[in-house]
């Protein structure tokens, strides 16, 4: 089963710090980011022994923008069978609209919600 934990709140930085702080190594783990990076690359930098794929979708919340992107990659993500996942979003307006879709009978036996990781 994947943990996920949101990250939200601050910049894209912001968020992309705290993920690669949050990141346990020797544990292979994967990160859903959304948007496009500002050119300062915290997750580019970790080290050799971090093992975190990083994929990102288009800006968008996923609840509002139709979640077919959101699932795709979700889906291809889950079939590496990460232990974390990172679901970074620049909204967290419809933070608990997101976690019902996290908690649909499609994910009950892929994913565990973890706690949220806020950003200042």
């Amino acid at each position: 089963m994947t943990e996920v934990s949101l990250v939200v709140g601050g910049r894209g930085d912001d968020r992309e710090r705290a993920i690669a702080a949050a990141v346990p190594a020797g544990v292979a783990c994967a990160a859903i980011i959304e948007g496009l990076p500002s050119g300062i690359a915290p997750l580019n930098e970790l080290p050799p022994e971090v093992s975190l794929e990083v994929l990102r979708v288009a800006p968008g919340c996923p609840c509002c923008t139709g979640n077919l992107t959101m699932r795709v990659t979700l889906n291809r993500v889950l079939r590496k069978s990460p232990a974390k996942l990172y679901l970074s979003l620049s909204d967290a307006t419809h933070r608990e609209q997101i976690l019902l879709f996290l908690q649909g009978s499609q994910y009950l036996d892929l994913l565990a919600i973890g706690p949220d990781i806020r950003c200042q």
